[in-house]
């Protein structure tokens, strides 16, 4: 524990004049500084976010926004009661630590705790950028500019059969477009599922009226000129037609900005945090998709890419920031990874993280409605994949999140509600 955690127990009116500056105004960075008022910080709380748009919620870019159900997303929290200060379309582009200073495009803002919540960035597809017809799916401004593809029912290929590439697939078929999907493994979520689980996930494509493409990589992209649809050449030659393409290949975190900081980062680019989400730097902080931390659960670092993470971390920062009147330290940051995905008419929800397990055990047929994987490791459940269960899913986050026991033999019953498959003692 540092002095200046226990200073903090100790003196609560001190940090009247304490400045935090948050950067980056998505999920993480907005909750960070809702919990630090919600948690009685007194001081100056600065939310600075590169975009000009209100603060949003990213989900539902890929499904209201995207097809015109919604005009936007934006946070349902009064900035000016909380005396929360917003400067949007501000740049971060450096940061010099050794004399608290956050650099701008707008100039230097010096803080006395500084809050790194930049996110991530999609990875781009090599040779594409500027292509007339070529969009990807992260922000406000591109959902808006996907809206009138799908309202003008265009033909549309998608390169990456990953989570956001299902998503934008999924809303593309309900839009009337036609649309293939181009991936370069040989299944649907290879970067995030074992073989054995993705591949019955490849028929749901076909089911939808989408084409999927495996071991197909994207040659070139070529523009339509007036009046004739652009086109995607494959490595192998073969041409699609696609009046739009959308990339969803992966994201990257956001933190190129901070190069020649001294801030650690990790072999991905992230900010390596600690167990309570301080980086290397002192009095700077990591939070969301831009940030890894070590789990004690699953004995690793993790660097998690999801919602739920960037609304469960900023509370573990706040409490870190602020402190308690005993000046002990908060609990480590350690939950249970969770995600959902919503395609091809299927809630997906997966909790935990599955790569050290010993055991995998099914519950239900993948080629039915619904279904659950679950692994084990030592006989207690790390991980699971509920597709179309969200009762397994609760009760199995739960399970995971006490390291119960599990009995194999009730587990693989799906009539069994999981909750009652514990191994007796």
């Amino acid at each position: 524990m540092s002095e200046q955690t226990r200073e903090r127990g100790r003196e609560p009116a001190a940090e009247t004049g304490r400045r935090v500056v948050v950067v980056g105004a998505g999920m993480a960075g907005v909750q960070t500084a809702v919990a630090l008022r919600e948690r009685g910080f007194t001081g100056t709380v600065t939310l600075i976010g590169a975009e000009p748009h209100q603060p949003y919620d990213r989900p539902p870019l890929s499904k209201a926004v995207l097809l015109g159900t919604a005009e936007g997303s934006a946070f349902d929290v009064d900035f000016d009661a909380l005396g929360i200060t917003l400067r949007l379309g501000v740049e971060a582009v450096g940061v010099r630590p050794g004399a608290h200073v956050l650099d701008t495009s707008e100039g230097p803002v010096p803080y006395d705790v500084l809050v790194l919540a930049t996110g991530a960035e999609p990875v781009r597809l090599p040779g594409a950028d500027g292509v007339p017809g070529v969009h990807l799916l992260r922000t406000l401004d591109d959902a808006e500019r996907l809206r009138p593809v799908l309202a003008r029912q265009h033909d549309v290929v998608v390169v990456g059969a990953g989570w956001i590439g299902a998503e934008f697939a999924t809303a593309a078929r309900e839009a009337g477009c036609a649309v293939t999907v181009v991936e370069a493994a040989d299944r649907p979520l290879a970067d995030a599922l074992p073989a054995d689980v993705a591949a019955p996930m490849a028929a749901w494509y076909a089911d939808a009226g989408a084409e999927l493409r495996t071991h197909a990589r994207v040659e070139r992209v070529e523009p339509g000129g007036p009046g004739a649809s652009g086109r995607v050449v494959l490595d192998d030659g073969t041409p699609l037609p696609a009046d739009a393409v959308v990339v969803g290949i992966g994201a990257r975190p956001a933190t190129a900005w901070l190069a020649g900081s001294g801030i650690e980062l990790g072999a991905h680019g992230e900010v390596l945090a600690d167990a309570h989400l301080r980086t290397s730097a002192p009095d700077v902080h990591a939070v969301g998709d831009c940030a890894s931390f070590p789990s004690a659960r699953y004995g690793e670092r993790l660097l998690v890419h999801h919602w739920d993470n960037a609304l469960q971390g900023p509370r573990t920062v706040a409490a870190d920031i602020v402190g308690s009147p005993g000046g002990e330290d908060p609990a480590p940051y350690d939950p249970v990874p969770y995600f959902w995905s919503e395609q091809f008419g299927r809630f997906v929800q997966y909790a935990g993280h599955h790569t050290a397990a010993d055991t995998t055990l099914r519950r239900g047929e993948p080629s039915g409605p619904a279904w659950t994987v679950c692994w084990l490791r030592g006989g207690r459940l790390v991980a699971l994949l509920a597709v179309g269960r969200p009762r397994d899913l609760a009760q199995g986050r739960r399970l995971i999140q006490a390291g119960t026991a599990m009995d194999p033999e009730l587990l693989v019953d799906p009539a069994r509600p999981l909750k009652a498959a514990t191994a007796v003692a």
